[in-house]
């Protein structure tokens, strides 16, 4: 019997689980295999180097699927800023009406994006402050990213089973459970604590339309819950990371500098060495994001066979709670 949600009912989605966008990740590949079975993909709008190369990657997928699919576009600092405003453009353009966003400052993106009618935006955050203030905004959905999650932890170190509560105690608009899920007992638990769904990132990059080399799914697979780094902290710009030998020495140098200068490890966390990282598979070539879920994921099925069994899964782990609840007799 499917599982029904706001989230499966106000994005027109079979399964209530969400593909993260994720750089170098998001390409219509991904995007395409996801929501054709059933979950909703995402496209990462920065993974295209313009505008008009998102533009060129949102009509690619429309060749590969007919189902709903979203467009993540992250607002993060940088020395060069992309051009924000061109690319929500590009996504209005194009008939997308389900964004994604993410990073700081959203609140001129989110307007415009709300300004498109039928628009709906999951807006993602790692604190209950910063998912009030986006409520305030008119977002559609939140999207909650406990710490457990991969890339931008954000600086509160909240996990999941104590933030999505929090998120259920104080906010009024749905949302999405982010950060630690790869299964159906993860949806089913997310759901029991008030989520709509669940996002995924680090499990769906480990399918086999991923378009990432297998040495990196493999390493996954072999990995464990602590293979994971923190770095960045220093410059409150914290990023979890998959523990390799670039994460391991960028984390050594930021806690031993006495000059404290970001210069020293930028180019160990060069998005570019990270990205060759997933074209040529040397998975100790440039740092690449992963969650602490990393420990749990044991295979590398394709999207249909991990969004079916996830389907299964948490179809069966709510029914096996509700034979907990028995009746007793009145005295």
């Amino acid at each position: 019997m499917p599982l029904k949600t706001v989230l499966t009912e106000a994005l027109g989605i079979a399964v209530p689980v969400v593909q993260g966008g994720m750089q170098w990740v998001g390409y219509a590949e991904l995007a395409s295999a996801v929501s054709n079975a059933g979950g909703l993909g995402i496209l990462t709008a920065l993974t295209q180097p313009t505008p008009e190369d998102l533009r060129k990657e949102i009509r690619r997928c429309r060749t590969m699927t007919t189902k709903p699919f979203g467009v993540n576009l992250t607002l993060l600092p940088a020395i060069v800023p992309p051009d924000y405003n061109a690319y929500a453009q590009v996504i209005i353009d194009e008939g997308i009406r389900i964004v994604e966003t993410a990073g700081n400052s959203p609140g001129p993106i989110i307007k415009k994006l709300k300004a498109v009618p039928n628009m709906k935006v999951l807006h993602k955050c790692t604190t209950v402050r910063h998912a009030l203030s986006a409520q305030k905004l008119g977002v559609d959905f939140l999207s909650i990213d406990g710490f457990e999650c991969a890339g931008h932890v954000g600086e509160n170190d909240i996990p999941n089973f104590v933030l999505l509560r929090r998120a259920a105690q104080e906010v009024k608009i749905p949302f999405i459970a982010s950060g630690g899920f790869v299964d159906g007992e993860g949806l089913a638990g997310a759901l029991a604590l008030g989520a709509c769904g669940t996002n995924m990132g680090t499990r769906f990059m480990c399918t086999v339309e991923a378009p990432v080399h297998i040495n990196v799914k493999e390493a996954i697979v072999k990995a464990t819950e602590d293979d994971t780094e923190l770095v960045l902290r220093r410059w409150r710009n914290t990023t979890r990371l998959f523990k390799n030998k670039v994460a391991v020495e960028a984390k050594k140098i930021e806690t031993t500098s006495t000059t404290g200068e970001f210069a020293e490890v930028q180019p160990l966390v060069s998005g570019k060495r990270g990205r060759e990282v997933f074209l040529s598979g040397d998975i100790d070539h440039g740092v690449w994001t992963a969650g602490t879920c990393i420990g749990a994921i044991k295979d590398i099925p394709t999207c249909a066979e991990l969004v079916s069994r996830i389907e299964k899964e948490a179809e069966a782990a709510i029914a096996r709670m509700n034979r907990l609840i028995v009746q007793t007799s009145k005295l």
